[in-house]
């Protein structure tokens, strides 16, 4: 059965990512979208054009730090993990999507 994806809205990719690195721990660009796609039962699905080039900018934030490993598979892949600063805007990023959320619930559950 075909499921269809939704988009990613906009402004939450950097919340995804952190919060995948939080959870998971050290992953790299496909199992990283993988991890999305599953724990958003196939709603959500990241496309590499979008996907690598926030990998880049959270790299020079100092978000994530990077490096070049082995996967299961035997094949290099690079590997992001999560920075302390990356920690406090994972705080900071899931506040703020909270608040937006709660108050978008609140006119939408308006009888």
């Amino acid at each position: 059965m075909h499921v269809k994806r939704d988009e990613i809205p906009p402004g939450t990719l950097y919340l995804l990512i952190l919060k995948a690195l939080s959870l998971h721990g050290p992953l790299h660009g496909y199992e990283m979208a993988n991890f999305i796609q599953q724990r958003s039962e196939d709603v959500l699905q990241v496309e590499e054009g979008s996907l690598y080039p926030a990998l880049q900018r959270m790299l020079l934030k100092g978000w994530v730090e990077a490096e070049w490993g082995v996967t299961a598979g035997n094949r290099r892949a690079r590997y992001y993990r999560l920075t302390q600063a990356g920690r406090k805007q994972l705080a900071l990023e899931l506040s703020q999507f909270e608040r937006v959320f709660g108050a978008i619930q609140r006119i939408t559950q308006i009888a």
